[in-house]
């Protein structure tokens, strides 16, 4: 099955890049020709785990996930960077685009994606889509 592509319609006039914001819950194959690329994986974790301060298994498996789409990029020729961000995924984008000026957002992750994907697009007025189809980290 082919990566799915960011959408035609809301690419920026041919001759400059689409920046593009990834929040990575999951990892998805996804393609990004011409665009420069934030990845910011939120460091997921329980409740109880927040309340207990225990983060850092979360922000190890964000960091993973940064590093699985860096990898990615990197092999298809994108400029990318990334981030470990805010636990709470509306919080990571909204401390993202302070300093990444995001003409797209690309969440990528089960459940919840479309959910925050429709909370992204009301909040930071900005096209928002979703990639479900999820990859293994397992090394």
């Amino acid at each position: 099955m082919k990566a799915p592509t960011l959408r035609e319609a809301d690419a920026v006039p041919t001759g400059s890049s689409t920046n593009v914001l990834v929040v990575a819950l999951g990892v998805a194959p996804i393609e990004a020709p011409n665009a420069n690329v934030l990845v910011v994986a939120p460091a997921l974790n329980s409740w109880l785990r927040r309340w207990a301060s225990d983060d850092d298994r979360a922000r190890c498996l964000a960091a993973r996930r940064v590093r699985a789409y860096l990898e990615r990029f990197e092999l298809g020729g994108v400029h990318a960077e990334g981030r470990v961000g805010d636990p709470d995924p509306l919080l990571a984008i909204a401390d993202a685009l302070t300093t990444f000026r995001a003409d797209e957002i690309l969440i990528v992750g089960g459940a919840q994606a479309e959910k925050l994907a429709l909370r992204a697009r009301t909040r930071f007025l900005l096209p928002t889509s979703r990639a479900r189809e999820l990859l293994s980290l397992a090394a």
